[in-house]
């Protein structure tokens, strides 16, 4: 069922337009990313779809009863209620409900209330009556649900009558969220909703939102979430937008191969517009071969011109180099321990690692552990710290902050640059501003004025300039847009030296780690591999766990002589048993949809339209596609239902 629907929508901002021919179509349980270049329009788009702000042209289609909540970036509650009754105020009409409901109960409970049996009776058939309302309105499940959310937001330990204006911006964007998820629209809009969320909130809020109810449409420039939560890509590039059927990662692969297929139709189409123009050239003027001329001209005409393709991916060029190589000891950390204060509770302590040339350390762990606090003590940036730090011979550290305060707000982006290296020419310190984006009067803009992708990249070009050969870096892909975190990831790849960083994006953990370390506010644990392994290690530890849980438990035997135990081990192969050939299978279907796409481009190819015989060859592989298509779609939907009764079992 559709939900959404815009028809060549454009919006112009003054004399500028923004989006021009959007087309976009949601339908009940959609999961859409809506991806782009910073100030593509991808905000603006969700804005107008949630009502926020008007359009300029074309159509947007929405069914009258269909609700739609929306989550704006930055997005805080603002509320003097506490963290209870804001989630409470989701739910008002059942708590006006349960009060009606006591109030019948204590009037039936109170003789003097009732003159006869007949006022009894109606009161009960009212009160059966509005009990049955309060049932299908989910009144004795809402409690559940409340705590069920915050404590995914990782407000679990919080004091729920806590004074919302007493906590921190990202504990209010969390709350907001919250909210919104309670209120459980038809159509749930997020822009950015992954900023100030850690990484185990971020794994819950990725599984709520595959078993929404309803639809999903988000604007994230985290690439793993985007992976695991969407099954549809809107990409929005030169103001209009092109639809994809598959996650982030796919979107990546066909729009590459859609260019260069594009590419190679365009190519061909030029050396036949020039072939035509040359004939027609030489033999427009011979009597001979004047009608053949006119003739090839009227074809120039008709002929319909395919558009040089074109990529928005504009990205910011760069490496990393060093000025010279440190010794094989980088860091060794010993029994460390960081406080706000002298007489303040420890942010961390026991905190005991090393560091070897050419390791590239990702530190993971839950929002107030002292992430940061770990990487100024290892700069020596903060006081209150005790413990041992050893920094081995020839170490130069480079320093990304994610709070950016190393950048002064009044000096402007070329000063920035050039204040720290004064020797430099400035058409050579414009020229490394250049590779980072910013072109022309750009580099006169004040650092105040900038955004938090443009700041961003200003700290990475000093960055790079500086050539140190330990990069400590803090939350480096915050703020930049998708392309631009290629292009980091590329740059640290390459990059001799050792990286130390912290970083929710687990996408870029997987590219750029070597070792995982997980902390905690007691100490550190280390995992040689990439984040994918580290989630790995810590499942098979949960499931350990849960099996010597099982193991202390009493095993009662069942009827046929199996123990709870054993029943449950089997259960579970069976659930992985299914999840693995779901897997499969979705991997089949993109493959199926995959062909039929570039099957079907090859049929709008203009060398082959007037081939019979290789046009019905086409439509029957498309057909033979189309079939398997359906068959996988049918077992898929079977498996999903085993799975779910597999999970209700479990």
């Amino acid at each position: 069922m559709i939900v959404m629907q815009l028809n060549d929508i454009g919006k112009s901002f003054g004399a500028d337009p923004i989006l021009s021919k959007i087309k976009i179509e949601v339908h009940h349980q959609d999961r859409i990313a809506i991806v782009g270049r910073n100030g593509a329009g991808k905000s603006t788009i969700l804005q107008i779809m949630a009502g926020q702000i008007p359009y300029d042209e074309g159509d947007l289609f929405k069914p009258k009863d269909v609700s739609v909540g929306y989550l704006a970036q930055h997005t805080g509650l603002d509320s003097e209620r506490s963290i209870w009754d804001e989630m409470s105020k989701v739910f008002k009409d059942i708590i006006a409900l349960e009060k009606e409901l006591r109030e019948l109960e204590e009037q039936m409970a109170n003789p003097d209330v009732i003159e006869s049996h007949e006022t009894y009776e109606q009161l009960l058939h009212t009160y059966d009556e509005k009990q049955n309302q309060f049932q299908s309105m989910g009144g004795f499940q809402y409690e559940a649900d409340i705590h069920s959310v915050l404590q995914g937001l990782n407000f679990g330990n919080f004091d729920f009558n806590t004074p919302i204006n007493d906590l921190s911006g990202g504990q209010k964007t969390r709350l907001a969220l919250g909210k919104l998820l309670l209120a459980k629209p038809n159509i749930l809009i997020l822009d950015e909703p992954t900023n100030h969320l850690d990484i185990n909130t971020l794994n819950w809020l990725e599984s709520y939102l595959k078993n929404y109810d309803g639809a999903v449409v988000i604007v994230s420039h985290d690439r793993y979430f985007l992976d695991q939560t969407v099954n549809i890509v809107y990409e929005v590039a030169f103001q209009s937008s092109k639809k994809y059927h598959g996650n982030y990662s796919y979107f990546l692969e066909k729009r590459a191969e859609d260019y260069e297929l594009q590419k190679k139709q365009y190519e061909k189409q030029q050396g036949e517009i020039k072939r035509l123009e040359d004939f027609v050239q030489r033999n427009i003027a011979r009597d001979s071969t004047s009608n053949r001329a006119k003739s090839k001209r009227k074809q120039l005409d008709k002929m319909e011109r395919i558009d040089h393709p074109d990529l928005d991916d504009a990205s910011a060029k760069f490496s990393f180099e060093i000025k010279q190589k440190s010794g094989n000891d980088v860091l060794k950390v010993e029994n460390l321990l960081a406080k706000y204060g002298p007489l303040d509770q420890p942010i961390f302590q026991n905190v005991s690692f090393r560091v070897n040339r050419g390791d590239r350390i990702a530190i993971v762990g839950p929002n107030g552990v002292g992430k940061t606090t770990l990487l100024k003590a290892i700069l020596k940036r903060m006081e209150f710290v005790d413990g041992e730090v050893q920094i081995g011979t020839n170490v130069d550290f480079g320093y990304y902050d994610q709070e950016q305060s190393t950048l002064n707000r009044s000096k402007t982006a070329l000063n920035e640059l050039w204040d720290d290296y004064p020797l430099m020419p400035e058409k050579d310190v414009r020229t490394v501003l250049g590779n980072f984006l910013f072109s022309g009067d750009d580099v006169l803009k004040t650092v105040g004025m900038l955004s938090g992708g443009e700041k961003a990249r200003v700290l990475l070009a000093k960055l790079m300039l500086k050539k140190s050969n330990v990069l400590i870096m803090d939350e480096p892909t915050n703020h930049l847009d998708l392309d631009s975190k290629e292009v980091l990831e590329a740059a640290l790849a390459n990059f001799p030296g050792t990286i130390i960083y912290v970083s929710h994006d687990r996408y870029f953990i997987n590219r750029i780690a070597t070792q995982v370390m997980e902390m905690t506010h007691h100490r550190v644990r280390t995992f040689l591999g990439d984040y994918d392994y580290y989630l790995e290690k810590i499942q098979e530890e949960e499931e350990l766990k849960a099996m010597e849980a099982l193991k202390q438990q009493p095993q009662e035997e069942d009827q046929s002589g199996k123990t709870q135990f054993e029943q449950d081990k089997q259960l579970k192969r069976e659930i992985r048993k299914v999840e693995r050939r779901i897997n499969m299978i979705e991997e089949e279907i993109q493959a199926h949809e995959q062909i039929i796409e570039e099957q079907e481009a090859k049929m709008a190819d203009p060398d082959i339209t007037g081939d019979y015989s290789q046009l019905q060859e086409i439509n029957q592989t498309i057909k033979e596609q189309q079939q398997s298509l359906e068959k996988l779609m049918e077992e898929w939907e079977s498996l999903q239902e085993e799975l779910e009764s597999y999970e209700q079992e479990a």
